[in-house]
């Protein structure tokens, strides 16, 4: 299938970072800056800390951690998917004493090299380790529903097992802090239209129920009455640590390295064959979509990349020929596709989450009132 990856009519790119009107929803300042450029200025005064403050406030919430984990075996729990920050994460919680559980959830699409990854940096970091495994068919089931009802955020089902995966075992064990690698200096800007929310569970119920065949069992769920019970009742928190250092990406990929042996991926998300597939195939081929380009811009903002640099980053392609061919069978033969299936769904017209039943606005509700009660 050939398919321009944008229509350039009426093309315009940010003055300060790449992001460009690939984005229909894009709007720029009389300076040409982008809408993402001045909410990264909002969100790093709301989610991170001047300089002067991150030590004190970082030193303060691990005291905080730890003084809430007394008497138990772990104080917190640390997602890990073999990729940076998530290792970093787990390397920051070790070096300042605290005793974390890490949490892996496999959906069936680990590279060896993330797995490889996981057990070295978390045998030498001794931190023990609880995987939960989605049952392949079942699993497999899911994301075909997603692929065939031709929406955009297919690895929404992946965020949400993992949530719920990290919610459920922080609670089992009695957990007040759930970990996160999210970070205001290398991620974030990512255009509305290009995502979905992630705990919708009714979302995903009403695509699988009209495109699915397996029953759900072992896909975990995170319900309204879960997140209430969690983050309410239990109060379990989830923490941006990685807002309260310097960090720096090219600087950590580097450490690690040197310390832990830990094997870079080449690309963001490459720890996971679906992942790295759907954001440099499916999503520019069927979506016309480049992630590259909200990944790229978040370094360029946070001063960890010129601009220029990420300029000709976005020349490289996407993939070469041999790579794509490999990548593109061993997809195929995983969710039991033939070439002519995989066309027909990738040329079929594009869809809204909202096509189906959603509880977004719902969910968007309850989060203002979550956080208001947070600040309280």
């Amino acid at each position: 299938m050939q398919k321009k990856y944008f229509d350039m009519e009426g093309y315009r790119i940010c003055s300060r970072c790449v992001m460009d009107t690939s984005d229909k929803d894009i709007e720029f300042d009389e300076n040409g800056i982008c809408t993402y450029c001045k909410e990264y200025e909002v969100n790093v005064v709301k989610r991170s800390f001047p300089v002067e403050e991150a030590k004190i406030k970082f030193d303060e919430l691990i005291k905080k951690i730890k003084n809430d984990g007394k008497n138990r075996k772990y104080d917190c729990v640390v997602g890990i998917s073999g990729g940076v920050d998530s290792t970093y994460v787990a390397y920051l919680a070790k070096k300042e004493g605290l005793r974390p559980l890490a949490v892996h959830m496999d959906n069936g699409w680990n590279t060896k090299k993330a797995t490889k990854n996981i057990f070295k940096i978390l045998k030498k970091l001794d931190i023990d380790l609880y995987t939960y495994v989605i049952d392949w068919e079942e699993f497999k089931d899911l994301q075909l529903s997603y692929f065939k009802a031709s929406v955009i955020d297919m690895e929404a089902l992946t965020d949400h097992a993992i949530k719920a995966v990290m919610y459920k075992t922080a609670s089992d064990n009695n957990i007040k802090y759930i970990l996160t690698g999210i970070n205001i200096a290398t991620e974030g800007g990512i255009p509305p239209s290009w995502r979905y929310n992630k705990n919708d569970y009714f979302n995903i119920k009403d695509i699988h129920s009209k495109f699915g065949k397996v029953k759900m069992k072992t896909f975990p769920i995170l319900s309204l009455q879960d997140r209430f019970v969690y983050q309410i009742v239990k109060d379990i928190k989830m923490v941006e640590i990685l807002n309260y250092v310097n960090y720096n990406k090219e600087e950590v990929k580097l450490f690690l390295k040197e310390e832990f042996g830990w094997e870079d991926y080449g690309n963001k998300h490459g720890e996971s064959m679906f992942t790295h597939f759907f954001q440099e195939y499916i999503l520019p081929v069927k979506f016309n979509i480049d992630k590259r380009k909200p990944h790229l811009s978040s370094l360029v903002r946070s001063g960890q990349m010129s601009r220029q640099e990420a300029l000709e980053e976005l020349k490289k392609p996407l993939y070469n020929d041999e790579d794509l061919k490999n990548d593109k069978n061993y997809v195929l033969n995983k969710f039991g596709l033939n070439e002519k299936e995989f066309e027909v769904i990738m040329n079929s017209p594009v869809k809204s989450h909202y096509d189906y039943k959603s509880s977004d606005k719902v969910l968007r509700n309850i989060r203002k009132i979550y956080q208001s009660i947070v600040k309280r």
